[in-house]
Order: C-alpha cells, then sequence, then structure tokens
C-alpha cells in the first residue's frame, strides 16, 4: 500500500542508529535526576529504569513528526506509568516537540508539565496518564481505531510490572486478542519492584510470559537495557500476525546510577544536591 510505504521514511533520521540510543539514553537519565532534584519530585528510579527503552522507540522506531505533533499517521505511544513522566517529557524534548526550557520548571505550581503525564497543552503526549492500569485500555481503543479505519499506525503502551496487578490490564489483553490487534505492543518495565516492596512479594507475576500467551498474545523477553536488542527485536513487531506483541523488558530500578539501582527508596525519594552531584558524576564516567 502506497500510505505504508510512505511511513518507512518517518524514521527519525537525527537519531536514528545503535550508537546514539546510548548517548541519548544517557541524556535523558542526566535530564532526569535534574528534573526531579529540582522539582524535589517522586518516580525517578521507574524514569531511569526506561531510559533505554525510550531513547530506542524516540531514536529509531516510532514514525512521529515532531514538527506535526497531531499527523494523522503518526504511531501512537502511551505511557500507562504515567508517574514516570519525567522520562517521558525529557525525550519529547529531546526530539523538539516542546523547548527544552519546560522541563525547567517540571513539577511545579503552574507548570505546562504536571506531575503525572498529562496531554493538556503538551505536543507528543497522547493520553494523560498515572491511574495504573489505564494504558492498555486506551492503547486498545486506539489500535481498534486504526484497524477499522485500515489505518496503518502502531500503537505502543509502555507499561509497569506492578500494573500488571490491575484486572484491567487483563481485561485490555484479551480483548486485544479477541480483535487479533496486531498493530498493537505492550512493553512492559519489568525491574521487579513497585511502589511498597519487590514485585513477588506484593503479587508475583510469574510466569509472566506465559499469562501473556495464554491470553492470546505473541510475547518476547528481552534485557531491556540491551539497546541493540531492543531495537532488533521492536523492529520484528507484529511478532505474530493476527496476534497483540508484548514486550517483556528485564530493567533495573534506577539503572546507571549505582546507589539507586534496584533500591526500593529511590521510588519516591528525589535526590539532594549531594546526590545529584554524585550520580551526574557517575554518568559523566559512562563510556560514551
Amino acid at each position: 500500500m502506497p500510505a505504508r510505504q510512505n511511513l518507512e521514511n518517518e524514521k527519525p533520521k537525527a537519531f536514528y542508529g545503535k550508537g546514539s540510543y546510548q548517548a541519548l539514553a544517557k541524556r535523558l537519565r542526566q535530564t532526569v535526576l535534574k528534573m526531579t532534584h529540582r522539582a524535589k519530585s517522586s518516580h525517578v528510579g521507574t524514569s531511569l529504569s526506561m531510559a533505554d527503552l525510550l531513547a530506542v522507540l524516540y531514536g529509531g522506531i516510532l514514525r512521529v513528526r515532531p514538527e506535526e505533533p497531531d499527523w494523522s499517521g503518526r504511531d501512537r505511544f502511551i505511557l500507562s506509568k504515567g508517574h514516570g513522566c519525567a522520562g517521558l517529557y525529557a525525550v519529547l524534548a529531546e526530539r523538539g516537540f516542546f523547548p527544552r526550557a519546560w522541563l525547567d520548571d517540571f513539577y511545579q505550581n503552574g507548570a505546562r508539565l504536571a506531575g503525572h503525564a498529562t496531554h493538556h497543552g503538551v505536543p507528543g503526549v497522547e493520553a494523560s496518564t498515572g491511574s495504573l492500569g489505564h494504558g492498555l485500555p486506551i492503547a486498545c481503543g486506539m489500535a481498534v481505531a486504526g484497524k477499522r479505519g485500515s489505518e496503518p499506525y502502531r500503537v505502543f503502551a509502555l507499561m509497569r510490572d506492578g500494573e500488571c496487578d490491575e484486572g484491567s490490564v487483563w481485561e485490555a489483553a484479551m480483548f486485544a486478542s479477541h480483535h487479533r490487534l496486531d498493530n498493537l505492543v505492550a512493553i512492559v518495565d519489568y525491574n521487579k519492584i513497585q511502589s511498597l516492596g519487590a514485585v513477588k512479594d506484593i503479587l508475583d507475576l510469574e510466569p509472566f510470559r506465559a499469562k501473556w500467551e495464554a491470553f492470546g498474545w505473541a510475547a518476547r523477553e528481552i534485557n531491556g537495557h540491551d539497546v541493540n536488542q531492543i531495537e532488533d527485536t521492536l523492529k520484528t513487531i507484529p511478532f505474530k500476525k493476527g496476534k497483540p506483541s508484548c514486550l517483556i523488558a528485564h530493567t533495573l530500578k534506577g539503572k546507571g546510577i549505582g546507589f539507586m539501582e534496584n533500591e526500593l527508596l529511590w521510588h519516591y525519594r528525589s535526590p539532594d544536591a549531594e546526590e545529584l552531584r554524585r550520580a551526574l558524576e557517575e554518568l559523566e564516567k559512562e563510556e560514551a
């Protein structure tokens, strides 16, 4: 189809390529640390765990036009775990959806960028999210609308593991497989820590992949910090024609900052001035 062929030219060329993903993810982590420090806000850990996923999605996978954010042929991206919006805002600013200066008053009174993802007045944000379990149902609606309208766009929903405690996730999973939504991709940031403890202790999800497959999805598991593996896997979607795709990305909460990694403390805490200095110094020492 001509429309689909044209979309092949919509990749973000300025960022495209495996080498640039790591640099982009590093910048996202630096920006998130500064944003959460200034705002004294929560959820730095979950923003850091998904930085590599966002870098690949916005650096080489999603068909979007920052200069035309409402372009009808764009891929739709839903951040279902809306509390991790610092990471989303950071990558949208990197791609040029809005000025980087907007990040400076993140989560402040009267700021454009709220503490949970908001689409009102924020180019590039498809839906306001934060009530866990809502993002995948929204994505299902967009995907089924695309199917019925013979539209070529894909819909991506980035979720968290603890969110999969919600019954609405599994209702949406049944809906998606029933309607054969192979234009839908659920990505689970499986960092294995939720707000009050380890996922396995709160409500164990395992066997996690088998659950998605039992609900009629084609599922794969990857290292969610290996940008090469992320890109190579996402390039193969749909994983199976006629089935929605689930990508289970194994990650570390607080990834990239040694004293934050795999620590429950950093679900809600923000870095103070000394912690920010240490974290940024650690990132600067990373290989490019």
